[in-house]
């Protein structure tokens, strides 16, 4: 499916972004490396990699594929209406390609979505709402759908755990890096320093350090 419709300027697996973009490579980055399927990887990265260049504003904002017209290859990019699930899915799939490459690139791809919920986004209004708990439905191109529907809420949540989920284990990760450090300095045997006295020969200094 892949490889009958991409090309160098458009790797993907059909001539149109659409909904949930990010699911599709991640499913092969988790089907690849479960299968130890390198090939599979290597595709989901390559497209995870483009979906990403392509849900950038110009100010470097996430910037979903808006669903009022979508994506057609070879025709405009629908800007609005922006909708939480794409934030959600692209989230889940660089967490993943994350896991797998250990690149940083893919962590902050992974915050700078989630961001969009929080405000950093092109119209500058947070979709999550404190005082309800609940995401609201989506961006239009000038105003926030007050809406906070199911979809909306559980992809805000399911980011929110995934994003806390992977600092945690980063925090592990590094207080692990801490403790062995500290263990190599606690057990490093230290160097005997060599102390000249200047009246004994120097081969006599040398045999008895």
């Amino acid at each position: 499916m892949f490889h009958r419709t991409s090309d160098s300027e458009w790797p993907w697996f059909e001539d149109r972004l659409t909904y949930c973009n990010a699911r599709l490579p991640h499913a092969l980055l988790v089907s690849g490396s479960r299968m130890e399927r390198e090939d599979m990887v290597r595709v989901g990265l390559e497209a995870l990699e483009w979906v990403v260049s392509q849900q950038v504003s110009d100010d470097g904002y996430f910037a979903p594929i808006g669903s009022n017209g979508f994506y057609v290859r070879g025709g405009p990019k629908a800007a609005f209406d922006q909708q939480p699930v794409e934030a959600s899915a692209l989230i889940s799939a660089c967490l993943e390609a994350f896991r797998l490459t250990e690149d940083e690139a893919w962590a902050a791809h992974a915050r700078r979505a989630f961001s969009w919920y929080l405000g950093q986004n092109q119209l500058q209004q947070a979709l999550y709402d404190a005082t309800t708990g609940g995401c609201r439905d989506g961006l239009h191109e000038g105003s926030v759908n007050e809406n906070q529907g199911a979809e909306s809420t559980l992809s805000f949540l399911l980011a929110l755990l995934e994003m806390r989920a992977a600092d945690r284990v980063a925090e592990i990760a590094a207080r692990a890096a801490r403790s062995a450090s500290k263990s190599d300095a606690e057990h490093r045997i230290p160097l005997r320093p060599m102390v000249y006295d200047a009246r004994r020969p120097e081969t006599e200094q040398e045999n008895t350090t």
